[in-house]
């Protein structure tokens, strides 16, 4: 038998309606803030978000997230039910998806699976970025499918090719 507090109820409901975390076919945006230049969004410009324990996928390897249970409800995976698509600035071939262990499709970009952070409240908030959680980093995604750095930092752009092999 389940027991759940209405505290608890209630946080549960907030992260789904803060978090769409199945669309039909998420669609990624590029946003920008005060602080960077030019970053990933969903189509309600929520922040997304990578997460350097992850491995990413390229050179015929398959993207695999390493975020599940807590960590998962901390970072929410950005989740589709068909093809995510992208906005202006996009790069749609770097776009892709990734089933998690639960069947659901998770969304990768630049061969990184894709996710929110709770604490970001509205649209355009990038608390995540450069955030230790989880054993690793978070970052949020520069249009070119790497990390972001600030503007004192290269202006905001991609950030190397740190990625985890």
């Amino acid at each position: 038998m389940y027991h759940f507090t209405h505290k608890a109820l209630l946080a549960a409901a907030a992260i789904c309606f803060a978090f769409p975390a199945m669309a039909d076919a998420a669609k990624v945006e590029v946003k920008s803030s005060g602080k960077y230049d030019a970053f990933l969004a969903d189509a309600e410009g929520r922040s997304l978000y990578l997460f350097k324990a992850d491995t990413r996928g390229k050179d015929g390897k398959d993207a695999v997230s390493a975020c599940y249970d807590k960590c998962a409800v901390a970072w929410p995976p950005l989740t589709t039910t068909g093809e995510p698509t992208g906005g202006d600035k996009v790069k749609s071939e770097l776009l892709g998806t990734i089933e998690r262990k639960d069947g659901t499709m998770q969304v990768t970009y630049g061969g990184w699976p894709l996710y929110y952070f709770v604490k970001d409240k509205a649209p355009g908030d990038t608390n995540g970025q450069d955030v230790e959680g989880f054993g690793e980093e978070w970052y949020l995604v520069a249009p070119g499918g790497k990390k972001v750095a600030e503007h004192g930092d290269d202006h905001g752009k991609d950030h190397g090719d740190d990625d985890k092999s």
